[in-house]
């Protein structure tokens, strides 16, 4: 259809001429003027010339008519096409070109030979070229149907797709509506039910919270109690000995002139102590729980008992002179020690010397004298960074946490290793020592926290239910609980006797990083990843005091004897020591690096360590 529709277009071409007025006919015609009468001569009539007369009458009107027709339309848009161009476009249009040839060479040698010329082939009818004009808009008009037949056919689809996907909205719409309707009288019911609990749900939360709170003093008293018996029974042991032996002397068949020398009124004193603490004792065994703990005991001989042992146990007296009030006065800095290579990452003090142990990203610990920093010992095992380390309270051993995933008991009069603890799957982010001896507690990234038997050598508990990595874990003072501190943001008390969690401490915005309690048990302080510092009281389980020491992290929290003062690690490079008497927040500026754990060795002294391996002291100035 293109070739055709090319092939027409070449074959006709419109020229436009314009016929002037002058006419190339030689005929003189001569002017008859309307006047003239041209009626028959009534005197001679022949009807042969009368009919001649007629004819040439009507010849003139024809010619005169055709002369107007001339004059009156100049320009001629359409000029019939020659007879020899219609054959050779009609044989080009066909594609008959062998045809074509043969109709040339003949034609073309007709007029060369004089026997034809082109005028006497004449032009081509009009109704030719307009059929074929007709023939060209047809064609034209077929192809524009055709394509206003494939959009319209395209639109009924698309028509037919939308209506489709309205009815289906439609009734999805419909059916959205329906279970709207629905859940909406279901909320209301609910509602309705729910608010008929609502005052009892209430009132047996109020219960549960009060009885938790007071189950919790009771232990926390108990557990004080404790202690405070097994010091007592500590110095009535080391002041009975000679008492003792006097006693089997009387119980092998001695005489009773030997039983009169205790009948003074010291020794009759420390008797009556004495019964008294058995009294105390024996009452305290018979608690429920320590029963439980006997019979979960069983099932391993070699399972240490809770709570505590007399071993390593700060006496009550010596407890209180070491919690005189502070003096007013600031910290200065008196002496730096390079103690590490690399980074130090924790700080423990022996409970009976002056020694400190610190533990760094060189995978060693060291133990060194206070104040001079001699090293004591350094201790080799671990394949990554030491991240927690604390001393045994008898003083005899140290245990250690890594990023290696492992616990390690050492020995310090054998200098090794004597035990390592393996279960937790990610690194261990900290470590400490009941006050028993008997039990170790560690934190480990993995979101849960151990508590190791020291003499059957396994984990008796595993605390889960942090949704963060544990950083750090302490012992509440002569008790069976514990406090964690979580990168969920919360902090957990937990007994581990049963491996229970009691209560959980929520209001810090960002990652806990450190807990610890103060010496006498009943404030908590916390910090986190911003700097900012809490303090919690156990009694009331609520949080007391939040001071935002950042924007810095908070790498270590801890208390001061007296627990009047709060001393803070911070990754600016210095120390935030709070003043709680005054509410005051003093900055200690050492060697500007980070300080990632803090320590108060004495009443008069304070210890920092930081990325730089340098450990400072800081000494009290009044």
């Amino acid at each position: 259809m293109a070739e055709e529709a090319k092939v027409s277009e070449a074959a006709y071409s419109l020229q436009k001429i314009t016929i002037t007025d002058d006419s190339k006919d030689d005929y003189q015609y001569e002017e008859v003027s309307a006047d003239d009468d041209f009626s028959l001569p009534e005197d001679d009539e022949d009807l042969s010339k009368a009919l001649q007369t007629i004819e040439e009458q009507a010849e003139d009107a024809k010619l005169m008519e055709f002369l107007s027709v001339l004059n009156s339309e100049k320009l001629i848009s359409d000029i019939p096409q020659a007879m020899d161009d219609f054959f050779c476009n009609f044989l080009v249009r066909l594609g008959m070109s062998r045809t074509l040839d043969c109709f040339q060479t003949e034609w073309y040698e007709l007029i060369e030979r004089g026997e034809l010329s082109a005028d006497e082939a004449g032009l081509v009818p009009d109704v030719y070229t307009r059929n074929e004009q007709l023939e060209t808009e047809n064609l034209s008009l077929k192809k524009d149907l055709e394509n206003y037949r494939q959009t319209v056919n395209k639109v009924e689809e698309a028509l037919l797709k939308m209506e489709k996907e309205r009815d289906f909205h439609r009734m999805h719409h419909k059916r959205v509506l329906q279970e709207k309707n629905r859940l909406v009288c279901d909320l209301k019911r609910l509602k309705t039910h729910y608010a008929s609990y609502e005052p009892m749900l209430k009132q047996m939360s109020e219960k549960y919270q009060n009885s938790l709170t007071q189950k919790m003093l009771t232990s926390l008293e108990r557990d004080k109690a404790m202690g405070q018996v097994t010091g007592l029974q500590a110095a009535l042991n080391s002041l009975e000995s000679g008492y003792a032996k006097q006693l089997l002397e009387a119980k092998e068949g001695c005489e009773c002139t030997k039983k009169k020398e205790f009948e003074g009124p010291t020794q009759k004193g420390l008797w009556e102590a004495r019964q008294k603490k058995f009294l105390v004792v024996a009452s305290s065994s018979s608690d429920p729980g320590e029963e439980a703990e006997k019979k979960m005991s069983r099932r391993d001989l070699k399972d240490s008992e809770f709570p505590v042992d007399a071993e390593g146990t700060l006496s009550f007296e010596h407890a209180k002179e070491q919690t005189q009030p502070q003096k007013s006065g600031q910290y200065q800095l008196s002496s730096i020690l390079k103690v590490h290579d690399l980074a130090v990452s924790c700080l423990a003090l022996h409970p009976r010397k002056n020694i400190v142990l610190t533990g760094g990203d060189d995978h060693l610990w060291k133990t060194w004298g206070f104040p001079d920093g001699n090293i004591l010992l350094t201790g080799e095992g671990h394949t990554d960074w030491v991240s927690g380390c604390c001393f045994r309270p008898s003083g005899t051993q140290l245990v250690t946490s890594s990023g290696d995933t492992t616990v390690r008991l050492w020995d310090l009069s054998r200098s090794g290793c004597t035990l390592t603890l393996r279960g937790h799957s990610r690194a261990v982010r900290g470590c400490t020592w009941h006050s028993c001896g008997d039990f170790v507690a560690s934190a480990s990234a993995d979101c849960t926290s151990k508590i190791w038997d020291v003499n059957s050598e396994r984990c008796r508990y595993t605390l889960r239910g942090h949704k963060g990595s544990v950083n750090s874990i302490e012992f509440l003072p002569f008790s069976s609980t514990v406090v964690t501190s979580s990168a969920d943001k919360t902090l957990s008390l937990w007994d581990v006797r049963k491996g229970l969690r009691v209560y959980t401490f929520q209001g810090h915005v960002h990652p806990c990083n450190h807990a610890t309690f103060n010496r006498k048990g009943d404030s908590i302080a916390s910090c986190d990843s911003s700097g900012v510092l809490k303090l919690w009281d156990m009694r009331m389980l609520l949080p007391v005091l939040s001071i935002d020491a950042g924007p810095h992290p908070a790498n270590q929290v801890a208390f001061h004897r007296s627990g009047d003062l709060v001393a803070l690690a911070s990754s600016e490079g210095s120390v935030k020591v709070l003043s709680l008497a005054v509410g005051q927040l003093s900055i200690l500026r050492g060697p500007g690096v980070e300080v990632r754990c803090v320590r108060f060795h004495s009443q008069d002294s304070l210890l920092s360590a930081g990325a730089d391996g340098r450990v400072c002291l800081w000494s009290w100035a009044q």
